[in-house]
């Protein structure tokens, strides 16, 4: 048995402090830099009419594929964020001793969808009620999470959220788990995370929104 099997799932929900976390590596993660589905690069630079947004909703493969099907998305990626170890690898975020989120990068046109539409997929594809886990997938790096690159971002994820918690609510539905925090660092998984529903379309995918009969419905402001 290794180190991180050893961990119990009470110690992976609980996300360390810096000093508890690995140290990590200066070395990135070489990815192809070609998105599978849409053609286009999933690397900076990206073109100036372009935005990114970067969302954890569990499992990183199936999120994915959510971002990457919606018109107006330029290309997606799949990634580490909102934790301590630089450039870790996908074991190490596992252990829960990084404090890292599974994330998805989202570069799309506004021109074709907005960031407050984005949203609304964001809110309707999981259940952002569950805490450190999403599902069946226990660890702090399946929490929800919404990670604004600026201000606007912020504002609009914050406004979105009291939204969402006010239907979800009115429902009787638990209180919304879901941080905010300004993005810092995003580390590319490896390749074989990238795309991994296309490469394996039988494969995993996590995703367990609240029930659709029962969750309410949530419109973004436009």
């Amino acid at each position: 048995m290794s180190f991180f099997d050893a961990l119990t799932p009470s110690k992976k929900r609980q996300l360390p402090t810096p000093s508890q976390a690995l140290v990590g590596r200066e070395e990135k993660v070489i990815v192809s830099g070609v998105h599978r589905v849409t053609g286009n690069t999933m690397v900076p630079p990206f073109a100036d009419h372009l935005e990114q947004a970067l969302f954890g909703l569990g499992c990183f493969w199936g999120a994915e594929r959510k971002f990457w099907q919606q018109a107006g998305v330029y290309s997606t990626a799949v990634g580490y964020a909102a934790g301590f170890t630089p450039n870790p690898s996908y074991e190490e975020v596992c252990s829960g001793l990084t404090g890292h989120n599974e994330v998805v990068l989202v570069v799309f046109d506004p021109a074709v969808i907005s960031y407050q539409q984005l949203l609304c997929l964001f809110w309707e594809s999981h259940n952002p009620t569950q805490g450190m886990q999403q599902g069946n997938d226990q660890g702090t790096q399946y929490r929800s999470g919404i990670y604004p690159f600026n201000d606007e971002q912020s504002s609009l994820a914050k406004d979105s959220m009291s939204s969402y918690q006010k239907s979800l609510s009115d429902k009787g539905f638990d209180p919304i788990t879901t941080e905010i925090i300004t993005a810092s660092a995003f580390y590319y998984a490896e390749e074989y995370h990238q795309q991994y529903l296309d490469k394996n379309p039988g494969g995993y995918c996590g995703m367990e929104p609240i029930e659709q009969t029962d969750r309410p419905t949530f419109t973004a402001r436009q």
